[in-house]
């Protein structure tokens, strides 16, 4: 692994907010865009995680707060961080891979920042139809 990453490190990548890794390691200054496909999957996937993990975190956090009392609620947070940990991990990984094919397929580059907008708007359209509960309109 050592060999991939040789001109820059990996932990340098990831802390100078180039936080995907890149496949060859070349130093390519502030371009920022991501040509493969692995890059642009894992750019999505990563931001769709860690924004799915911002927005259940505080919701448990409150749940441990509120119905620490209760007993049987109190396992509820228990309950809200694995949707947290698991929506992304399932259906994360499928749309992600689906947008980075898309954008493999048009032969375009994907910015950081599209990335960034593509995997927080994941979980952003999850909260949104939790709360106007379309589904059980159906």
């Amino acid at each position: 692994m050592q060999d991939r990453y040789s001109e820059i490190g990996f932990v340098q990548q990831i802390l100078g907010f180039n936080l995907v890794p890149r496949k060859n390691g070349t130093n390519r200054g502030n371009d920022t865009s991501l040509d493969d496909f692995s890059e642009m999957w894992y750019g999505v996937f990563l931001w769709a995680a860690v924004s799915s993990l911002i927005f259940h975190l505080p919701a448990a956090l409150l749940a441990i707060a509120t119905l620490r009392q209760h007993k049987m609620a109190r396992f509820m947070p228990i309950a809200i961080l694995l949707m947290g940990i698991v929506g992304p991990v399932f259906g994360g990984v499928l749309t992600s891979a689906a947008i980075a094919g898309v954008f493999k397929a048009a032969g375009k580059r994907m910015i950081s920042l599209e990335a960034l907008v593509f995997g927080v708007g994941q979980s952003f359209c999850i909260l949104i139809i939790s709360f106007l509960r379309v589904l059980a309109t159906l």
